[in-house]
This record gives C-alpha cells, sequence and structure tokens, in this order.
C-alpha cells in the first residue's frame, strides 16, 4: 500500500504545534521557557479570595538582565521550594502568568510573535516590554512582599 506524501503545510508546522508536551524532547521542551522571567517572582495568595497577586519581587536565583536563572541545574538545590515545571502538572499551576509558553501549548493556543521560536531572537522577549528586565527588583533588596504587589503582571 502507498502512503501518500504529508503535504508541505503539515511539514511546515513547528514541534509545538505538533508534538504533545509529554512526547517532546528534553530541549523542545526548555525551548518553550521565552525568558520572561514572570515564574520567578514571588508570588502571593489571597487567603479570602485564594486570588494570586503578583508581586516584583524576583527570586535571588534569576538574573535581572537575561531573566533566566543563574544556575538552573542545581535551582532546586539552592531554592527547595522552586518549581520545575512538567507535563503532568502544567494544568493545575494557577499562578503561571496568561503569557506562559508551556500554558498557551498546553491549552493548544499558539505562541505570540515575541516569543523566541516564532522570532528567532531571544531579545524580541525583553522588546515587547513583556520581561521582567528592568521591572523587578532581586528578593535580597527587597521588603515585605505585601509592599511589592504589581497589578501589571498578566
Amino acid at each position: 500500500m502507498k502512503r501518500a506524501a504529508a503535504s508541505p503545510a503539515a511539514e511546515a508546522l513547528p514541534f509545538w504545534k505538533t508534538t504533545p508536551l509529554s512526547k517532546m524532547t528534553p530541549a523542545q521542551w526548555e525551548s518553550l521557557c521565552d525568558g520572561c522571567g514572570k515564574c520567578c517572582l514571588v508570588k502571593l495568595r489571597d487567603v479570602d479570595t485564594n486570588e494570586i497577586l503578583f508581586t516584583n519581587i524576583a527570586c535571588k536565583q534569576l538574573d535581572l538582565r537575561s531573566c533566566r536563572c543563574k544556575d538552573y541545574q542545581n535551582r532546586k538545590a539552592l531554592v527547595p521550594d522552586c518549581v520545575q515545571l512538567t507535563p503532568r502538572n502544567i494544568g493545575r499551576i494557577d499562578w503561571l502568568p496568561e503569557t506562559c509558553a508551556y500554558k498557551l501549548v498546553h491549552r493548544g493556543e499558539d505562541l505570540p510573535w515575541w516569543h523566541p521560536l516564532v522570532s528567532g531572537d531571544t531579545r524580541t522577549v525583553h522588546q515587547a516590554g513583556i520581561s521582567m528586565r528592568r521591572r523587578a527588583i532581586s528578593e535580597g533588596r527587597a521588603g515585605e512582599p505585601e509592599d511589592h504587589i504589581v497589578d501589571w503582571i498578566k
């Protein structure tokens, strides 16, 4: 039996549109991170409403220029409460920002134009004003988290 050739349009689809999160290679999975740094911000949960409140306080391991972890391989040892995203927990984490590529792909949505996988440039996440570059402070310099709640993170 002869198989029909895949259409050029199907061949052109990027991996995040064709590969389920659970089937991605480690390199594909890691490339979904856009480098915004939002997941590395201190978040508070309102005990009355259960609402997630973002602060502009960044984990001490977040490089505020690159918006990448300073020691990604050892982050769990350095910051024990650091949450490692996995295909199994991505749907249960309610504090990921709306712009998070893992969340978008999990929902079957497309990546935005500024995502490095779309733009081909790691700088576009910063140029689009999505990243925490020049917007966050390190937790070592911050006072009380309640004094740093921001409403501009979505």
